[in-house]
């Protein structure tokens, strides 16, 4: 107590020595001002929270905001003390919460400096004090994230989404404003700069958002298509509607193989071309059975120079086995042989290409019609030597091949020797092989 009246009088001196110079900073009662602002910072330092609070109450009664950002920054924390206490007084802890938020809108309104910092502080304290009350949060949120951008706390993000889709749980706002707000939520999160301590967390805020709007069921894949398609159809150019369109509706179930979809990434693709969105529509027509408009888009996608190389790999083999299952084995082949310059990917491509071989139809003679078996072998042989993990399926495929080789009395007719060399030309592919009998 002793150390409480020193203060008092050597702030009482000083207020007192200078009076023009406190009026324009501790107002017009500054000694009281000064007086409480030291008496209830003693009191802090000491840890005694419930002595300074009497103190702190009269500071700030008596001193205007300009007099110490510091007695609003410790309101603050008094407050959230008496809030935690009075849980069972709603009336009370709403004027607590209240005064709270007052106390940080004043700090931004007083502080500039400190007004990101502030309303980052303000929307953790609505997450932690405001409930049953989704109206005052998304308020409260999006006045945050407008101010703050990039520089808001990830966290208000996911909280400004969640009190978003409890509105429209409510019917207090359409599901377009839901989708606005994901949107642009996750515009802003992706230009957040985090240290590499913090990304596993910014990751896992980054799903629940994703997860949070799935499961919302806002997006269904109706209300998508009905909201934008007159959208798309009036403004055919937009790419940023276009991307909007795509990014949404992926997250929504099973809705990628509607003619919306299909639009918005061909305009992405149109616009702006990448090897990404080629091979999206690759998939895209693919899935359709559109076979021809598939292989056009792999080829747009592995001629781009924006994908590495262990990508493009993967691509080609995919390719292959497209192409393959739908009947062009010429060109299932063509990829194929390009996966197979791929180490990782060589036994599997080897052994593509030996089905490939004996799906062809080949014409002419008894030998001639049997000569592709002999080629499917072959790289059946180099599929199990790339790939050792292939050779117990490679041999029970060698096994079946081998049953069409041509009969030791046909080549005999044809002047075919076992051990020979012999060319086959059939469907479209060519290759040289040896002579092999049943």
């Amino acid at each position: 107590m002793k150390k409480l009246i020193l203060v008092f009088l050597f702030v009482s001196g000083v207020v007192l020595g200078d009076n023009a110079f406190a009026q324009g900073k501790y107002g017009p009662d500054s000694v009281k001002c000064v007086t409480n602002l030291s008496f209830y910072s003693e009191y802090v330092k000491a840890k005694q929270l419930d002595e300074a609070l009497p103190s702190w109450r009269n500071a700030y009664k008596y001193c205007p905001p300009t007099a110490s950002q510091q007695m609003l920054i410790d309101g603050t924390t008094l407050l959230r003390r008496l809030v935690n206490k009075n849980a069972r007084n709603p009336e009370y802890r709403k004027a607590l919460v209240d005064s709270i938020m007052t106390l940080h809108d004043t700090r931004v309104q007083y502080y500039p400096k400190y007004a990101v910092r502030a309303l980052n502080t303000k929307g953790q304290d609505l997450h932690s004090f405001v409930k049953d009350n989704p109206q005052m949060l998304f308020d409260g949120y999006e006045g945050i994230i407008e101010n703050n951008q990039e520089q808001v706390l990830p966290t208000i993000l996911l909280y400004d989404l969640q009190a978003a889709v409890n509105l429209y749980q409510d019917g207090k706002i359409d599901a377009e404003k839901v989708i606005n707000v994901y949107q642009r939520n996750t515009e802003i999160f992706e230009k957040i700069n985090v240290a590499d301590a913090d990304k596993e967390q910014m990751a896992n805020i980054k799903n629940d958002m994703g997860s949070l709007f799935a499961s919302s069921k806002v997006a269904d894949c109706e209300t998508l298509i009905e909201l934008y398609t007159p959208r798309l159809a009036a403004d055919p150019e937009n790419l940023q509607l276009a991307q909007s369109i795509a990014k949404t509706m992926r997250m929504a179930e099973n809705c990628d193989g509607n003619d919306l979809f299909l639009q918005a990434v061909t305009l992405m693709n149109k616009m702006d071309p990448s090897s990404s969105t080629s091979y999206y529509l690759y998939r895209l027509h693919g899935a359709r059975g559109n076979v021809k408009e598939a292989i056009s888009y792999i080829e747009s996608a592995l001629a781009g120079e924006d994908v590495d190389a262990a990508t493009k790999a993967d691509w080609t083999f995919d390719a292959a086995k497209f192409c393959f299952k739908n009947g062009e084995n010429a060109r299932a082949f063509e990829f194929a042989s390009k996966a197979a310059e791929t180490e990782s990917l060589a036994g599997k491509a080897y052994f593509l290409m030996g089905n490939i071989w004996a799906a062809v139809r080949c014409g002419g003679d008894e030998v001639a019609k049997r000569a592709q078996y002999w080629v499917a072998c072959d790289y059946m042989n180099k599929a199990k030597a790339a790939d050792p993990s292939l050779t117990d399926e490679a041999n029970r495929y060698i096994s079946q091949y081998s049953v069409y080789f041509p009969a030791g009395e046909d080549a005999f007719m044809y002047d075919v020797v076992k051990g020979q060399s012999y060319t086959v030309v059939c469907g479209g592919l060519r290759a040289t092989t040896t002579v092999r009998l049943r």
